[in-house]
């Protein structure tokens, strides 16, 4: 989860002030990065069910289990979601890509309907299970595609098994202990990276929508762009028991350990080099998301997904479909 540019004025995980001198660098390139999709898609993207082309697996892993949505056939591609969001985020591009790809969809670790287990929530443990998983569906190689948390998980799995990634479309949230992570904590948006205890989940129970809101309202371009029925829907998938739990005291509260994990992969692997493509929303990371990647990795083209904050599949769907859809089609 991160902060958001609102309108013309950027508050992006640190003061206007030091976030203007940090984003000054970027004119030089922000022309070379691609932009995408002018026109504002104001199609609602309320949440729909999968087809039943998906055939839906709890599959198991360290501690627990993890729910997994599986179909189509050909080169495979596993979308990783972050938090505000599950697996179901994904349905658009996942009801594309089965034309021709073999489309694996989990609902990370305590999120969604997979099972809430007290701890394994370390991205680079997260990651093991995921290649476990793919063991056993088969899948050797996979192109990625994840956003916010999936980009932390996403990067621990690149690190650990580069050999398995073929590329990695990667949107609008940072890797902890790496690129700006340290200048991102030290502003205020990013409050709840603390937020957890059995006090504060006493004070969200029964209120998740409000939280949720808070998140839907601060980091998108305009609210109304997600609808009442997205945020009814996650809404209550976050007031299952123990997923805020596990989303604040679990995945959230690993983010010390994520960074010095991160920084000893980044030790030992150095650059990724797979091909990746940086996306941000103009209203949040924008252009500047293809630099944060670019300190992990060597092979990174931009994408900039017009009038959309952090909820990049919600706000503006079209656009990300094709710039991740064009991505894949270089792997043929």
């Amino acid at each position: 989860m991160t902060a958001a540019r609102r309108g013309k004025r950027t508050v992006l995980h640190t003061d206007n002030r030091s976030h203007r001198k940090w984003r000054s660098p970027a004119l030089a390139w922000l022309l070379a990065v691609v932009f995408v999709g002018g026109v504002p898609d104001r199609t609602l993207a309320e949440v729909k069910p999968f087809s039943a082309n998906f055939k839906t697996r709890e599959m198991a892993v360290t501690g627990g289990t993890l729910h997994i949505r599986v179909g189509g056939a050909g080169r495979a591609v596993l979308l990783l979601h972050g938090f505000g969001d599950t697996g179901d985020m994904w349905q658009p591009l996942a009801e594309m890509l089965i034309k021709d790809h073999t489309v694996i969809v989990p609902d990370l670790r305590g999120m969604g309907l997979s099972s809430h287990p007290e701890g394994g929530y370390e991205k680079t443990s997260q990651a093991r299970d995921i290649a476990k998983i793919l063991d056993e569906l088969k899948a050797d190689r996979v192109a990625l595609v994840t956003h916010d948390i999936g980009n932390m998980v996403g990067y621990a799995f690149a690190a650990q098994f580069p050999d398995r990634v073929t590329r990695w479309a990667v949107m609008d949230a940072p890797f902890p202990g790496l690129g700006t992570w340290e200048q991102q904590l030290l502003n205020p948006l990013v409050w709840h990276f603390n937020f957890r205890g059995p006090d504060v989940e006493r004070l969200v129970a029964g209120r998740e929508r409000i939280l949720l809101d808070r998140f839907y309202n601060e980091l998108s371009a305009n609210p109304a762009g997600i609808d009442e029925q997205t945020r009814r829907h996650y809404a209550a998938l976050y007031a299952r028991p123990g997923a805020i739990h596990n989303a604040f005291g679990g995945q959230f509260a690993a983010f010390s350990k994520d960074a010095e994990e991160n920084k000893a992969l980044f030790a030992k692997v150095g650059k990724l080099r797979m091909p990746v493509l940086a996306i941000g929303g103009d209203h949040s990371y924008g252009a500047a998301m293809k630099t944060e990647v670019e300190a992990i990795a060597s092979n990174v083209q931009g994408a900039v997904i017009a009038n959309s904050g952090h909820w990049i599949m919600e706000e503006q769907p079209q656009q990300a479909i094709t710039a991740i859809a064009e991505f894949l089609r270089k792997e043929q």
